[in-house]
């Protein structure tokens, strides 16, 4: 027989069973039993434990309440003996407190003021800077460096490295220091040159540009100015930008940010360092079929390919090369041209070595420059010897250094008092 689904409803709940089940009906019947029993009312047990639950609950707010009142009492006496006695328990008194704060109130940090600072962060627009301000500094890449570079690490700042930075102003939108660089490194520039001036000491200058007035140059990491009435007449302007030469200072003025410069001055400098048998260092400029132009330094001298070497040298180009740095005897000067001539034949220990071996034609070249020097000063002493020799009557003498005399005798009615030395 199919099993029949009836409903039973009990108290608005439903069962579902089968008809043809019998423990399905007794469980009917436990179920409804349970249900009458939850709906009676409660009887004296369930009265006196919901009186029980009340004075427990009466008791616990007893208790937190003397909690309270325990806890204030105790906050209360604290107060009254701080109020007595504030340093009871500090381990430092006011003057030890007022002197920690002086040494932590922060940095000197007035316009123009140099301090200490740690670079900690870099990026393309500059670096950051802790100066134990409030607020980190903060350095522009445009006050970086005193040359002009991309990226802060072109002028050797990386985090961790220390610096002295000069304080340009602050920063209105956020309080913050703006550093510089560049200015101290101006000023240390200034410096050096005021000493420079004092020392009178030839210097590099590199042109920058040119115009109607002279040269715009760069010395000491500083913008100069040579003008046309002290650039040396040898010089062809048009060809001297991005080139080098050697200058001195005129007048360094770092209040009107003034640095004038001279190439005429520095150019006899270095013309009268050029004596006939002195050794100079050069560097190679042009190579030529016939020799080897060799700059001194702002003076252009010709080193022929017949004063090489004591051997024969067939092509120039096999031993010297543009940018090559060599000493060279001055074997003439003209001053008026501006001719210079040169020679590493002289120099060389023995026949051959500027071509096998110049390294050692370099060592020994002052020493073999002294050697020719002695050589033709005793050959001009020979000279002379010999010419007296043959007119000891002439009313001139040989002094110990080789050079002519007159002794103030009369020869023919004329007093060789009035007759200019010879030059050597």
């Amino acid at each position: 027989m199919a099993a029949v689904a009836q409903q039973w409803t009990l108290s608005g709940t439903f069962f579902t069973c089968s008809s043809s089940s019998k423990l399905c009906c007794s469980r009917r019947r436990q179920w409804q039993s349970q249900y009458r029993s939850l709906s009676q009312p409660r009887g004296k047990n369930q009265k006196r434990n919901k009186s029980r639950g009340v004075v427990c609950a009466v008791a616990i707010s007893n208790a937190k309440t003397r909690e309270r009142e325990s806890l204030m009492e105790e906050i209360e006496e604290r107060l009254r003996k701080i109020r007595e006695n504030p340093m009871e328990g500090v381990p430092f008194d006011l003057e030890q407190f007022s002197e920690s704060l002086t040494q932590n109130d922060g940095v000197d940090c007035e316009i123009g003021s140099t301090v200490k600072g740690l670079i900690f962060k870099t990026d393309a627009n500059g670096a950051m800077v802790d100066i134990r301000d409030k607020v980190p500094a903060f350095l522009p890449l445009v006050e970086a460096c005193i040359y002009d570079i991309k990226t802060p690490e072109e002028a050797g700042l990386y985090p961790g490295i220390e610096e002295n930075f000069m304080v340009l102003r602050e920063d209105d939108t956020n309080s913050r220091m703006i550093l510089s660089l560049q200015q101290i490194q101006c000023d240390l520039a200034w410096e050096r040159s005021r000493q420079l001036q004092t020392e009178d000491v030839v210097v590099k200058g590199k042109v920058v540009s040119a115009n109607k007035g002279g040269l715009n140059v760069l010395v000491e990491c500083l913008r100069g100015f040579v003008p046309f009435s002290q650039i040396s007449t040898k010089l062809n302007v048009e060809e001297l930008v991005n080139k080098e030469i050697p200058l001195k200072f005129l007048e360094v003025d770092e209040e009107q940010d003034r640095l004038v410069l001279s190439n005429r001055k520095a150019m006899a400098d270095s013309q009268a360092q050029l004596g006939i048998g002195s050794v100079v260092l050069g560097t190679v400029q042009t190579i030529k079929p016939y020799g080897a132009f060799i700059d001194l330094g702002g003076i252009n001298g010709l080193l022929h390919v017949s004063q090489i070497s004591h051997d024969r040298v067939a092509d120039v180009g096999t031993i010297l090369q543009p940018g090559d740095t060599l000493k060279v005897m001055i074997l003439s000067h003209d001053r008026e041209r501006g001719r210079v001539s040169l020679s590493t034949k002289k120099l060389e220990p023995t026949p051959g070595d500027m071509i096998r071996n110049p390294t050692l034609v370099y060592e020994k070249a002052d020493q073999m420059a002294q050697t020719f020097r002695q050589r033709i000063a005793q050959a001009e002493a020979m000279a002379r010897a010999d010419m007296l020799r043959f007119q000891p009557e002439g009313g001139l003498t040989l002094t110990s250094d080789g050079v002519l005399e007159s002794t103030g005798l009369r020869v023919d009615g004329i007093d060789l008092e009035d007759v200019a030395p010879t030059e050597v």
